[in-house]
């Protein structure tokens, strides 16, 4: 752990570093690729959707209900004539949702399985769900993540600068776009969790690119005024002092959520968390890798295509060339300031006010005493 805490210590100092900026080619063709499989997957498989987005009911039975979980699946589909998904719950009950069927027909559903499953049918919970309230949940659930990455841009573009806002933007559609499609190739059911969740991971994933973005506007404030560093240098930097935070925040934040999705979901058996669990996960790491790899690295991109900034890029380029050519290190230690260096146009301004003259060394040197005769 105390090595841990130096390269933190050094990374934050500028000591050491990797260059996220230079190698951006290779994450954004690890990104492309990566998302290209989710919209793969989500154009051939689709969503799992829920009873909440389409309609339908769910019926619980009695605790420690002896019929197996496919046998229960049978019953259902049978007694139904749709699809169903039934799942085992901690006391022994079992879930069974059936979608797209009328609310007047989970009467006689609710009766066929009771006779089936040899349980009363006043035991068995039925919860209906309408199809056109459903639509009503899947538009509002549309309308608020809409709404959320509207106030987002504008927010960013306010604080920080439009460039900002747009890299921003493009992380949050990738890990959207990585989370969904992970749901439609593992079939997971999509419910109000779900939505829930995606909300949840992009605000984290906003929470690790604002805190490099506020770390690069901070270094960057007089970037004109010197020929050191180029942005992507200063963008470079930023990623490095803020990696190890970045890193711990995600690893704490992603223990307990896999606990909820492999312990709770996987062995114990609560499906019911899966919905939840499933997009916190992927969208933690989707988010953690986006903040580092896309949303920084894009920001230098598109500031290195403005006028001064291919200016100052220039300048950089021929000092460091000529620094080089007469042997001298092309580049200034990393834990140099960038704004310390004067302006190459400007003179070395003068001292003004008084000046302490250092005391003479030699001053009394042979005498015993050290006094004047």
């Amino acid at each position: 752990m105390s090595k841990l805490g130096n390269l933190g210590a050094r990374l934050h100092r500028g000591e050491v570093g990797y260059d996220f900026v230079g190698n951006r080619k290779i994450w954004y063709g690890l990104s492309i690729l990566i998302t290209i499989t989710a919209i793969v997957g989500l154009a051939v498989r689709g969503l799992n959707m829920g009873i909440e987005f389409e309609g339908g009911a769910v019926f619980t039975t009695p605790k420690n209900t002896s019929v197996s979980v496919s046998q229960a699946e049978t019953y259902a589909e049978e007694a139904s004539g749709h699809d169903a998904i039934v799942q085992k719950l901690g006391d022994g009950s079992l879930r069974i949702q059936i979608a797209g069927i009328d609310t007047d027909k989970s009467g006689q559903i609710r009766r066929e399985l009771a006779d089936d499953l040899k349980v009363d049918s006043e035991q068995i919970a039925a919860d209906l769900v309408g199809p056109s309230w459903g639509d009503q949940v899947a538009n509002k659930a549309w309308q608020g993540l809409g709404i959320f990455l509207v106030l987002v841009v504008i927010y960013l573009a306010i604080a920080f600068e439009w460039r900002m806002a747009v890299a921003a933007f493009v992380a949050l559609i990738h890990d959207i776009t990585i989370t969904v499609g992970i749901y439609a190739l593992v079939g997971f059911e999509v419910t109000p969790g779900t939505v829930i969740g995606l909300l949840t991971i992009l605000g984290y994933s906003l929470y690790d690119t604002v805190v490099v973005f506020d770390s690069l506007k901070e270094q960057t404030k007089d970037i004109a005024k010197q020929t050191r560093w180029t942005y992507s240098d200063i963008a470079n930097r930023s990623i490095n002092s803020t990696l190890v935070r970045s890193v711990n925040t995600t690893v704490v934040a992603l223990l307990p959520v896999a606990g909820l999705l492999f312990i709770g979901g996987g062995v114990l058996g609560a499906g019911m968390l899966n919905d939840i669990s499933l997009s916190l996960f992927v969208g933690l790491a989707a988010g953690a890798y986006s903040s580092i790899f896309i949303a920084t690295p894009l920001v230098a991109d598109l500031k290195e295509h403005e006028p001064q900034m291919k200016a100052l890029k220039k300048r950089v380029l021929a000092k460091r060339a000529q620094a080089g050519s007469q042997g001298e290190p092309l580049d200034a230690p990393a834990t140099e300031a960038y704004d310390d260096e004067p302006e190459d146009d400007e003179a070395t301004p003068a001292v003004v006010g008084p000046r302490n003259q250092p005391s003479s060394r030699s001053r009394g040197r042979g005498r015993p005493s050290g006094k004047r005769r």
